[in-house]
Formats: C-alpha cells, sequence, structure tokens
C-alpha cells in the first residue's frame, strides 16, 4: 500500500520519517541524501550525508570544512538502508554523479529523481530506468510547449560566427558539457575557462572524465586573438562584463527569459522536457505521480484519467 506520508515537504525539505532522513534538504540536517551537488540540492553543515562519490568532491570544494560532518559514499546500485528503509542510488544523467534515489518499504517503490535528463551527455553517467510504484519527478519544465533541442544540433550555433564568445553557463555540470560539446562539434573554437570553473574541472578530471582541450582565461590572448575564441564565465562574471566590446554574449540554457538580451540564443538544458517526462512515466510505469521542483499542474491535467498526481509542493 502506497503511504501518502512516506515523503513530505516541510520548511526543511523534503522528509521521510519512516527512514527518518532529508532528501536534498534546504538547510542542514542529521541525515541527508543529496542527489547531486548543485548548490539548491546540496547545502553545507548537514551531519551525515549520503551521496556518490563526485557529489561528495564537489561539496568538499564548495564547502570547505563545512561541507559535512561525515560523507557516506555509495555507488550506484548499492543499497543501503536508513532505519527500515532501503535505498538504492540510480544514474539520474543530470551531471556527474547525479542519482534517482530509490527507496523501498514494505514492498513499495518509490523513486525520487531529482534533477535528470534523457538526452545524450559524455560528461556524466546516462540515466538508467527503474519500475517504481511511486515517481517523485521534478517539474522544472512541465510544459507542452518546451521541448528542448538536441544540444549537438544547438552547438554548431556557435560556429555560425567568426567573433569571439563570451558564453555563460553554471559553473558546475552544464561548463563541463559545453567544453566537452565544444571540442567535438566546434573544432576551430579555442576555449578559454574563467578561473572560478577550473576546480570543477578538475575534478572531474580525477575521475576520469575527458573533457577535450581547454584553457585557463589570459587576457592577453583575449586582446590578441580576435576570432573563434570562447570565453566560458559563470553567470556572476557573464552578468558584471554586460558591457563588454568585440564579443558575441551567449548564455547557455533552457530558459527563454535568460536569452532575451543576448547576441544568440542557446537553448541547452541539464534538465528534462515535457517529452523526456512523459517518457520516463512510461518506462516507470508508477501507480502516483508526485511532483516537485516546479509546477505540476500542467502534469496534473494530463494525467486525470489515467494516474493520480499529486502536487509536493
Amino acid at each position: 500500500m502506497i503511504l501518502e506520508d512516506f515523503i513530505c515537504l516541510d520548511n526543511t525539505g523534503l522528509y521521510c520519517r519512516y527512514g527518518d532522513f532529508y532528501i536534498d534538504p534546504k538547510q542542514a540536517v542529521k541525515q541527508a541524501i543529496v542527489s547531486h551537488a548543485h548548490g539548491d540540492h546540496a547545502v553545507g553543515g548537514n551531519a551525515e550525508v549520503y551521496c556518490t562519490e563526485a557529489t561528495s568532491l564537489f561539496m568538499k570544494h564548495r564547502y570547505k570544512n563545512f561541507s559535512a560532518g561525515t560523507f557516506h559514499i555509495k555507488g550506484y546500485h548499492q543499497q543501503f538502508v536508513l532505519n527500515d528503509v532501503n535505498v538504492t542510488f540510480i544514474p539520474a544523467g543530470h551531471m556527474l554523479g547525479s542519482a534517482m534515489i530509490l527507496m523501498e518499504y514494505k514492498e513499495v517503490r518509490y523513486l525520487y529523481t531529482g534533477d535528470y535528463k534523457l538526452q545524450s551527455d559524455e560528461t556524466c553517467e546516462p540515466i538508467e530506468y527503474v519500475k517504481a510504484d511511486v515517481l517523485i519527478t521534478e517539474t522544472t519544465f512541465a510544459n507542452p510547449e518546451v521541448v528542448h533541442p538536441e544540444a549537438e544540433l544547438e552547438i554548431l550555433k556557435l560556429s555560425s560566427t567568426v567573433h569571439n564568445i563570451m558564453l555563460g553557463a553554471y559553473a558546475l555540470g552544464k561548463s563541463q558539457r559545453l567544453i566537452s560539446l565544444i571540442n567535438r562539434y566546434c573544432t576551430e573554437k579555442r576555449i578559454l575557462v574563467h578561473h572560478s570553473i577550473m576546480p570543477y574541472i578538475n575534478i572531474y578530471r580525477q575521475m576520469g572524465v575527458n573533457l577535450g582541450r581547454y584553457e585557463i582565461y589570459d587576457r592577453k590572448v583575449m586582446k590578441a586573438q580576435k576570432t573563434n575564441l570562447i570565453y566560458l564565465v559563470p553567470p556572476m562574471a557573464f552578468n558584471s562584463y554586460i558591457r563588454a566590446v568585440g564579443v558575441k554574449r551567449v548564455f547557455a540554457s533552457g530558459w527563454k527569459h535568460l536569452q532575451r538580451t543576448n547576441d544568440m540564443d542557446l537553448y541547452i538544458s541539464d534538465h528534462v522536457d515535457w517529452n523526456g517526462i512523459i517518457n520516463t512515466v512510461a518506462y516507470v510505469q508508477p501507480k502516483q505521480i508526485w511532483t516537485n521542483h516546479g509546477n505540476g499542474m500542467l502534469l496534473k491535467d494530463y494525467y486525470q484519467k489515467s494516474l493520480v498526481v499529486k502536487l509536493l509542493n
């Protein structure tokens, strides 16, 4: 029997009282299961953190001594038990080390997706599917009007100009994916990387991920070479260089509002789109869908005659 209170949302985040743990809590707790290392899912200061190795390394870099009291590193498909709840990490395809969290309690399977995507990505583990009675899915882009183009085609836009490009992207996950894509599909481009992104790239290298060619940003290089340079910067730097001259401004994101003032649209997202959610439901074959991170109303309307859809947020 599905327990309607198996996962509940409070001010701290998603709580499983049957296992006495939080999933991706918003503030420090005693026991946290962390799906991946982006800051809106992985806060510092938890007493005990259960996560993959890559996630722990990213958190240790970001939070230093405040990263966690103890990390419990778990591999994919390695089952562990918190109180009476069996927990298993399943690759989510979102970024390096990202995991869906399969929880089994009294013969009922609850699958929390965290952030995930179905598109191919050479820089992280590809998504895997498991059957579950309840699918707890993110709904960041849960709108039939949102369809993410294939990243391998979208990245070719960067080759449509010889002008130097200031390319904005999140420092962790998106930047590494872009470096890999540019090296594979825009081979004429030379990639300069903002210094704040380099520590994350080094962790990717430590984890055995080959991104291809890149070099740390050098102002002299940027001044001397007027064509085919891509300067990869995090959002804060991208926004602070709003008056940069001699470069095309591009920001990689699935969000339309982040494209409006740029010189070129680049719709590359690390989240699942509407079709991806529908396909995931078909693979998982849940009896119920619980939604989180975004608006699940359109999903509830879509499945109103066939599935129970509950909005957790």
